[in-house]
């Protein structure tokens, strides 16, 4: 099983970028999907998360109307659209899938974890 995270990079702030998870290895629309993150010194956290069909989705409060999960489970493949980007997101993020519920904001839900992309924005 892999996740591959992908998109990250160095942004001014203002600024947009699109996260993509790639995953191989399981049946993506059995999976939830999770985007997380962590800070440089910061306890990795939740995110976004969206369910097996696309149906449902959550996020953290401060991302909410600048974020936006999304998933094309043809092609295996979830995102995070990111737009309004402060320096606050600068962040490792992780997607992470989960076979137990049909979404959830907790890391511990999570079955498989991609590696993580850079996300630095600059002020």
């Amino acid at each position: 099983v892999q996740l591959q995270a992908s998109g990250g990079g160095l942004v001014q702030a203002g600024g947009s970028l699109r996260l993509a998870c790639t995953s191989s290895g399981i049946t993506f629309e059995d999976y939830a999907l999770g985007w997380f993150r962590q800070a440089p010194g910061k306890e990795r956290e939740f995110v976004a998360t969206i369910s097996w069909l696309g149906d449902r989705d959550y996020y953290l409060d401060s991302v909410k109307g600048r974020f936006t999960i999304s998933r094309d489970n043809a092609k295996n493949t979830g995102y995070l659209q990111m737009n309004n980007l402060s320096p606050e997101d600068t962040a490792v993020y992780y997607c992470a899938a989960s076979g137990g519920v049909s979404s959830s904001r907790s890391q511990r839900e999570y079955d498989y974890w991609g590696q993580g992309t850079l996300v630095t924005v600059s002020s």
